[in-house]
């Protein structure tokens, strides 16, 4: 996010709820990557994150005149995000569901030596790498939501106990205790199997061909690499502790640009006849 007083927050909002189609747009380019990155880890795909993304930042939208500056522009946004994402039924995960048993039993039993070449004369290196961002993905698919929910706004966003208390209705006490505990299932799971940073046998550039013919990568499509962004998502000051050692070098903090798809929803609202509700809302 670019770094907004709440008072230059507040004075955007109002413009933009009064009409200011350069105001609102400011605002939602502001929190658009944000939204990706938070739906993408929470739903596992690019796709599905694209899609439910554009249902927050409508909701955003379509709701930004309630916003009074009581919490930070960002906590207003991870709430109306993290509600929406909890019960969202449509994306691939939430109809064939993982768990670490799943995932464990496929990476110990998988034939993949049995399989042909199926790269297209793409690098392997390049290959094994998306493999290791999307099985970042798939990893946190075998919590259910509200762990995976706290994982994530532990672990990639850092958001302070209190507030993510807050987002998820329990204690940060509870908040806490439950972080360390998924943290540390997380990082068990990666000891175990991981042959990249912990001491298990699976290693990316194994499974390459596997994971193409199960369709978990596509080499013509190079979703994580292509969207990669180095930029920091939150600066919050009072930030929880880092994660896991081990967890943390497995790109848990990755963060990625917004698709295209996207940004061309956000300047077709801007420029469609939908603008007249937010200021009408």
């Amino acid at each position: 996010m670019n770094s907004f007083t709440n008072e230059e927050l507040l004075n955007l909002i109002q413009k933009a709820t009064a009409g200011d189609k350069s105001s609102l747009e400011t605002v939602i380019l502001n929190i658009q990557d944000l939204v990706f990155n938070l739906s993408l880890r929470m739903l596992g795909t690019f796709p599905d994150a694209e899609d439910a993304s554009q249902d927050i930042l409508l909701k955003v939208m379509t709701h930004l005149s309630s916003f009074k500056g009581e919490s930070s522009f960002s906590t207003w946004v991870f709430r109306i995000a993290v509600n929406h994402l909890k019960d969202y039924k449509k994306h691939m995960f939430a109809q064939f569901p993982l768990s670490f048993e799943f995932y464990g039993d496929d990476i110990r039993n998988a034939k993949t030596e049995d399989i042909p070449d199926l790269t297209q004369n793409v690098e392997q290196a390049i290959l094994a790498e998306e493999l290791k961002l999307s099985c970042t993905n798939v990893m946190l698919q075998c919590l259910d939501t509200e762990n995976r929910c706290i994982f994530i706004l532990g672990t990639m966003f850092k958001v302070d106990s209190r507030i993510a208390g807050d987002i998820l209705g329990i204690t940060p006490e509870a908040y806490r205790q439950r972080l360390s505990r998924v943290r540390k299932k997380m990082a068990d799971f990666l000891t175990e199997y991981c042959g990249e940073y912990g001491k298990g046998k699976c290693h990316c550039a194994d499974r390459v061909n596997y994971a193409i013919q199960s369709h978990r990568i596509h080499p013509t499509q190079l979703y994580f690499q292509t969207a990669v962004s180095s930029e920091v998502m939150l600066d919050v000051k009072e930030a929880m502790e880092e994660i896991d050692d081990l967890s943390q070098e497995f790109s848990f903090c990755k963060t990625y640009q917004s698709p295209e798809n996207l940004k061309q929803f956000i300047e077709e609202f801007l420029n469609g006849t939908s603008f007249s509700i937010v200021k009408n809302s």
